[in-house]
Parts: structure tokens; sequence; C-alpha cells
């Protein structure tokens, strides 16, 4: 039989309903491991000559490709929706799509990859530390525990063993990266409730493919194509394998599912769960590479967890003040 149930109307912007939650971390999960696959695949296309400013280019604009028709067919009768979020749209791209990939990329240029992606994995601090500031209120004990438990596992997985040179150049465009990640998870939430995730996406990557080909322009991000063929697990395919893999999955549906995620998990636990982007990249390099992970990747991993767990057992007190504002998640 079925029961009624009477909360306040507040409540929903502190613990939305289970089943989206539960399905909201699934699917950040698939998220996140359809973007670490783009590490192993990206790194065939550039090992056969292959610049990261033309792989970049590639996957963004590949990508965009893929989601123009279904795009232009949601965005049917949505004009108003389309013209009233095309600031939205256009940030997305800008910051969240471009920022991200010429950011990293343009950190590994002067850094070791793994304190390159280190240091953008510090948007879940970010995060923590705007909402801080915006609000005026300590978070809670367990997201400050979480936050650092995360941070702490996230070292262990990337095993930064032995020095390592810190080029300042190279940590202001990885922060650039850490920021645009940031940036990715907020806009996430503040789609409206008439824009699809798709179109959001969709949009983002034509207005990021057009960024990243003007920083080529310019000289930002230097192009360097090949039409040799690509190995892949230990096999030579023809180079556009790996580039269609790179564009359909570890872009159109990465970010499409990541922006779905976002939206029912809100930006806190969603950056969080996003950190398993780094576990799913030593395991698929294990798979791919036969690079087995060691205790100290292993407990890192596990640390990561214990982290999102930790900030998903957090609470949150809204202000005392009523608003009807939609809101996904607290933030």
């Amino acid at each position: 039989m079925a029961t009624t149930r009477t909360e306040d109307p507040r409540a929903d912007a502190v613990r939305p309903a289970p089943h989206p939650q539960a399905s909201g971390i699934v699917i950040a999960l698939a998220s996140a491991l359809m973007f670490a696959l783009s590490g192993p695949v990206a790194k065939s296309l550039m090992d056969s000559g292959w610049s990261p400013g033309a792989a970049v280019l590639a996957r963004v604009g590949g990508a965009a490709l893929v989601l123009l028709v279904p795009t232009l067919i949601l965005m049917r009768g949505r004009w108003k929706t389309i013209r009233r979020s095309g600031t939205t749209i256009a940030i997305y791209g800008i910051v969240a799509i471009a920022g991200a990939q010429v950011g990293f990329f343009n950190a590994v240029s002067y850094l070791s990859v793994g304190v390159a992606l280190l240091i953008e994995y510090l948007a879940p601090v970010l995060l923590v530390l705007l909402v801080w500031a915006q609000t005026r209120r300590r978070p809670g004990v367990r997201t400050i525990a979480g936050t650092v438990i995360a941070i702490l596992g996230m070292v262990l997985v990337l095993d930064l063993t032995g020095a390592e040179t810190v080029h300042p150049i190279g940590v202001a465009w990885a922060l650039l990266a850490a920021v645009s990640l940031a940036a990715y998870f907020v806009l996430g939430t503040r789609i409206s409730a008439d824009l699809p995730p798709l179109v959001l996406a969709g949009g983002g990557l034509v207005v990021g493919t057009v960024v990243v080909a003007i920083c080529g322009v310019i000289g930002l991000l230097p192009f360097a194509f090949s039409t040799a063929n690509v190995t892949l697990l230990e096999h030579e395919v023809p180079w556009y394998v790996p580039l269609i893999s790179l564009a359909l999955i570890s872009t159109a549906a990465a970010y499409l599912t990541g922006i779905i995620a976002t939206a029912r998990l809100g930006t806190r636990i969603a950056s969080f769960v996003g950190l398993s982007e780094v576990v799913f990249a030593v395991l698929v390099s294990w798979l791919l590479l036969a690079e087995l992970p060691s205790l100290l990747q292993l407990l890192g991993g596990l640390g990561i967890l214990a982290g999102v767990v930790l900030v998903r057992m957090d609470t949150y007190t809204p202000p005392s003040a009523p608003h009807r504002k939609r809101q996904v998640a607290p933030t």
C-alpha cells in the first residue's frame, strides 16, 4: 500500500531521492571509466606522430561531429531555451572542455603526467574552498576529512616517486586545468530543466572545438597529424580506429554521462566520484599495457573511495531563508 510522506519543502535541496543518487553514482563511475580510457588511446596516437594539440582537436572535434545530429534534433522547438542558455553552453565549451584539455596538455609539456594530473584533480578541493568562501560556513568535519583522505589516496595511486622537476609555467597550466574541471562539475548542475544534457554536451563540444582550433592557429597548441598505423594491444590498426574510440567513447559519451551524473548528484559528490578516473586509469594501464598496480596504488584507491564515502555521509544545512530555485544537490 502506498504511503504519503510530508517533509520540509527544502529537504530536496539537502538530500535527493535515493534512486537518482544511486543511478547517478553508477553513471558517474561509467563516465570516469570512459574518460580514463582516453590516456592509452591518445598515447598510441602520439607515439605514431600526432602532437598533443592535434590529438585534442581530433578528440573534441570528432565528438562534436558525433553529437551534432542528435543535438540539432533535440534543439527543434527549443530555440528560445537555447538562446537563454547560450551563455552556459559557451562557458561550458570554453572553460570545462577547451580549458581542461588545453590546460592539461600544456601542463604535461612542462611537468610529468603524474604531477599534472595530481594538480588537475585538486578540483574537488577548489570546490570545497569555493563553497566555504561563498557561504562563510566551514564544511562539515566529514567533508574536510574526506577531502584530505581522497587527495592523499590520489597521491598514492599516482605513485609519485623520485625527484620531480616542478616548472612554474607547468603548474600554472595544470591549475587552469583544475579550475576548468571544477567548472565542469559546477556547470553540470546549472542547466535548466528544459535544457537536455545532450544539448549542453553537443553545444559545448562545438564551442570547445572552435577554441582549440584557434589555439592551434595562434600557435598555443602546435598541430602535427599522421596517417601511420597505430599500435594498440600489441597489434597495428589504422589511425582512425583509436581516433573514433577517442571521440565517440572517451569524449562524446564521457561528457554526456558526466553531465547527467552531475545533475543527479550535485557538484560536491560528483567531483569526488570523478576521482575514480585516476583509479580506472591505473586499472586500464594494467589491462592494456600490462602494468600491474603496486600495493601503494591499491591502498590509494581505497583511500579515494573512503574519501567519497565520508563526503557522501556528511550533512548540509541550507540557509534559513526559503527560496524556490531548483537545486539538485548541495554544492
